[in-house]
């Protein structure tokens, strides 16, 4: 333990000079505290600067979109008809609209039971969707039909409602106790006149058709067929008039009536018409520049406050004279002061709508200019801020971009149009199937296995199609991974198209007992790919989409359509929104200036570190040293004081040399 009194013997305060002499030793130590508040302070600035930039970042992102640019409003003057929405593809206009008729889904209720525990039935229901007209049921080939088996552990009125549910295939079984007894409801979960249900069953007690067993859930409102459940709401379409045009929808929300608006119907006004309003959001795009404008001058801030000089106090910032600082300072000043190519919008600078740099370094809108240029119908706001491409063929999208695009219009040349796999029939296909006998097929769709059962019967080609196209749909394996296909028929010959397009679409009939009668010897031809070039580059094909080569590398176009050869041209600009987002990225990226920066500042405090525990080491040696030294110089001095005090006492005690003469 160090000493801290004053001096043993001498009075000499030994602590005070240890203590001042350790001062002068710590000046080094204090040097490096100093340094590395300093250094500390630095990474700390460097942290705000890149939650600044990873904060510009996001907003950025978000103006990237094209849509944000291209918004436009839908209003109905009848809000209580139908409320209504529209995407960028809706086109600017006024509609006159007449709600007729809401569509319904088709619902039909049982006879009582006493209880819900009541036993019903056990065997097997079949439940179909399609349209029944003229006394006539038509498949509805969208939908797939569904057969759930009810065993004794499921035939209570509770078990078949808990059966039906389960089975999840676009029907829903509820009971309701009506005050005479309880009553099975079954209804369809997609409304339209084509998604009437038609249930059919196969019941163990062997009678298909009675009222009694699981045959009291039979519906076929068809010519010559049975129904034992009661209808309580027909399947019925949307009734609609849209500027004198009759429509009819299966459901009540409508979106392929007006091109990018959606329609959910609420109830008919009839009569009488409401309007439809559809706008350009001028509103929406003002404010989303107005955003962009701001999350820079918020970047622009942060970036002036860690680096400005105060004069008139003579005080610096953190990072005054940074070179790292300026250096991103420039590079995103330099990005703005980049003209852009359009991409058909008809703009190329920020300050084509009024955004301009101020003297202190802030972005200002010119919100009457901004207004002058949304106004103007051959401007896009969009190709400004976003990645944009704007094809000159309807029938050709733009389906996206790399960073290695360039901006530039690119010609567009169509050598081979994407087309769809199917199987072909041989010969017209038998119309009567027979339980066990023709009714099961085997088949491949785009590489993924599938067999079917067809309901047996006697069809038209169409209905057969129907049946086929319903039962293929409807394989759990084919509609989990996206797979579906279209069934149709001429002159009797069955075709099964793959809904997929390119190299990758495929349908091939493998067999089974209805392979023969069905297709006889079929023809089978796989999908291609779109082929063609871009910008006098070959691209790539995959389905309906092109992706370029060269200067157009990574530009992807989606062909719907069409013929071959040229096809019009392509114009893409990458904007001011994306391509900062992408600056601003690599600005933040691991091997960044930025992170290069903050990892020196990082190893220099560890360095500091090693140094001030080296130096507190050494100090700490230099202070024993100090106290062992003055505290032997105090002991000597007290020791000194001691002796000289003795000598004093002896010699006071000695006869003077005048009294021993007398």
């Amino acid at each position: 333990m160090a000493i801290s009194s004053a001096g043993i013997g001498s009075g000499l305060d030994v602590s005070s000079i240890v203590s001042q002499l350790m001062a002068l030793e710590r000046r080094p130590l204090t040097a490096l505290d100093t340094k590395e508040a300093k250094l500390q302070s630095q990474l700390t600035a460097y942290g705000s600067l890149k939650g600044a930039l990873s904060s510009f970042q996001s907003a950025v992102a978000a103006l990237a979109n094209p849509a944000k640019f291209s918004a436009v409003t839908a209003s109905l003057a009848d809000t209580t008809a139908a409320t209504v929405s529209a995407s960028s593809a809706a086109t600017a206009g006024s509609y006159a609209v007449e709600v007729q008729t809401l569509a319904q889904a088709h619902k039909l209720k049982s006879g009582t039971f006493a209880t819900t525990a009541t036993t019903v039935g056990s065997g097997t229901l079949t439940i179909q969707f399609g349209t029944y007209s003229g006394g006539v049921f038509t498949l509805n080939p969208d939908k797939a039909a569904g057969t759930i088996t009810i065993d004794s552990s499921k035939s209570s009125l509770a078990g078949v409602r808990d059966a039906i549910n389960a089975a999840n295939i676009g029907v829903s079984a509820s009971i309701v106790n009506d005050g005479t007894g309880n009553r099975l409801v079954v209804a369809s979960k997609d409304s339209g006149v084509a998604n009437a249900l038609k249930i059919t069953v196969a019941d163990d007690d062997l009678a298909n058709t009675d009222n009694s067993g699981l045959s009291q859930l039979v519906h076929d409102a068809a010519t010559g067929g049975t129904t034992n459940l009661t209808q309580t709401v027909a399947a019925q379409n949307a009734a609609l008039v849209i500027d004198g045009i009759g429509i009819s929808k299966a459901s009540n929300t409508v979106t392929d009536a007006i091109e990018g608006v959606t329609l959910n119907l609420l109830k008919a006004n009839t009569p009488g018409t409401t309007t439809l309003n559809v706008a350009r959001d001028s509103a929406g795009i003002q404010g989303a520049v107005q955003s962009f404008v701001k999350t820079y001058n918020d970047l622009n801030k942060t970036i002036t406050d860690l680096s400005k000089y105060d004069a008139a106090n003579k005080r610096a910032s953190t990072l005054t004279g940074d070179a790292t600082i300026r250096s991103l300072q420039s590079q995103l000043r330099g990005l703005f002061n980049t003209s852009l190519s359009s991409a058909g919008g008809g703009l190329n600078t920020l300050s084509d709508i009024g955004i301009a740099f101020q003297k202190d370094g802030t972005l200002k809108l010119d919100a009457s200019k901004l207004n002058t240029v949304l106004a103007d119908s051959t401007k896009d706001v969009s190709t400004l801020f976003a990645a944009v491409g704007k094809p000159t063929d309807s029938l050709v999208s733009f389906a996206g971009s790399t960073a290695d695009t360039k901006n530039g219009a690119y010609a567009l040349s169509v050598t081979q149009l994407a087309t769809q796999g199917k199987a072909v029939g041989g010969a017209a296909a038998v119309l009567t199937i027979g339980a066990g006998s023709n009714d099961s097929l085997n088949l491949t769709v785009d590489g993924v296995a599938a067999s079917v059962t067809l309901a047996a019967g006697t069809y038209t080609a169409a209905a057969l199609a129907a049946e086929l196209q319903s039962k293929i749909n409807g394989v759990t394996a084919l509609s989990s991974a996206g797979i579906g296909v279209t069934v149709s028929q001429s002159a009797g010959v069955l075709t099964v198209t793959s809904n997929r397009y390119g190299s990758a679409s495929t349908a091939i009939i493998a067999g089974g007992t209805a392979k023969a009668d069905l297709f006889g010897t079929q023809t089978e031809t796989a999908g291609v790919d779109v082929a063609g070039s871009i910008g006098g580059n070959t691209a790539s094909g995959s389905g309906q989409t092109l992706t370029g080569s060269g200067d157009s590398s990574g530009l992807a176009l989606k062909v719907t359509g069409g013929a071959t050869g040229a096809r019009g041209s392509v114009s893409f600009a990458r904007g001011y929104a994306y391509e900062l987002d992408k600056l601003v990225g690599r600005m933040l990226e691991n091997d960044s200036l930025l992170d290069g920066r903050m990892d020196g500042i990082n190893a220099s405090i560890k360095s500091i570190g090693t140094q001030r525990e080296a130096l507190a080491r050494r100090l700490e040696g230099v202070e024993k040293r100090y106290r062992a030294q003055f505290t032997a110089l105090d002991m000597m001095m007290a020791s000194m004081t001691k002796t000289s005090n003795f000598l004093t006492q002896q010699l006071a005690s000695l006869p003077s040399a005048g009294s021993s003469n007398q």
